[in-house]
């Protein structure tokens, strides 16, 4: 959706509160590929297109069964599951084993490069306008990464926050990365923010400890690139390095 954050945060609620879908599935061409697995989430109606989207698209087909593999993850053991499933769907159950063990390992090891420092106060922001922090996974990923997350809960939705909450609680560090939003993206974001009333008396603005990062790609996707999130988020807290791929200091 083109507009700023808080037009796009409008456009939705609207559509919701009319009771209408976010996405439009294309049954016609969907049936014209004739898969034997289609994936899809159940986790966010408003960040992809929904089971219910699915089914109902494909809820007429006769003579071609199809096997839905609707994803739902709330958590990094969720995510781990749902790999899985993927891959059992996809007769590759030892591929994605083998998947997961590696992005154990990778998390595990950043939680032991880090284990032994301090915990920078981290203000993980998935939506800025009006103000989310990241909940589900990302409470787990900044844990492994030596930080103490401020804002959201492990294994649960984020939920909004005030801007006055933020202010209160004057993190060590501010990372941005707004759903469904690629690093160019995101920081068109930065006005917003520094429009802000005290985000310039903020510590991590002052100390230039706020980072920029691709969401889409990395942060928002409960996915095997939760593992790259985790050294991301290790190097912005740890590194001192004024950018990476895929985030920039700011």
């Amino acid at each position: 959706m083109e507009g700023s954050s808080g037009e796009i945060d409008a456009r939705v609620k609207q559509i919701v509160r009319d009771g209408l879908s976010v996405y439009r599935v294309d049954g016609d061409a969907l049936k014209a590929l004739a898969p034997d697995i289609i994936v899809t989430q159940d986790h966010c109606e408003v960040c992809a297109v929904s089971l219910a989207d699915v089914e109902a698209a494909t809820c007429t087909w006769t003579g071609h069964a199809v096997d839905i593999v609707s994803l739902k993850p709330d958590s990094m053991a969720d995510t781990y599951t749902d790999i899985s499933r993927v891959a059992r769907a996809l007769s590759a159950a030892e591929a994605g084993e083998t998947l997961v063990s590696d992005m154990q390992r990778r998390i595990a090891g950043v939680g032991e490069r880090t284990a032994r420092r301090g915990k920078p106060r981290v203000a993980f922001i998935e939506w800025v306008e009006p103000l989310m922090a990241g909940g589900n996974w990302m409470p787990e990923l900044i844990a492994a990464a030596g930080g103490h997350n401020l804002f959201g809960e492990a294994g649960k939705h984020a939920d909004w926050m005030q801007w006055s909450e933020l202010v209160s609680a004057d993190p060590d560090v501010i990372i941005v990365a707004p759903c469904g939003y690629g690093l160019e993206r995101c920081l068109e974001e930065l006005p917003l923010l520094q429009a802000k009333p005290g985000w310039a008396s903020l510590k991590a603005v002052r100390e230039a400890r706020v980072y920029f990062a691709d969401g889409n790609a990395y942060f928002n996707r409960p996915g095997p690139r939760l593992a790259d999130s985790a050294e991301m988020l290790a190097e912005m807290l740890w590194d001192g390095k004024q950018e990476g791929i895929g985030w920039v200091r700011r």
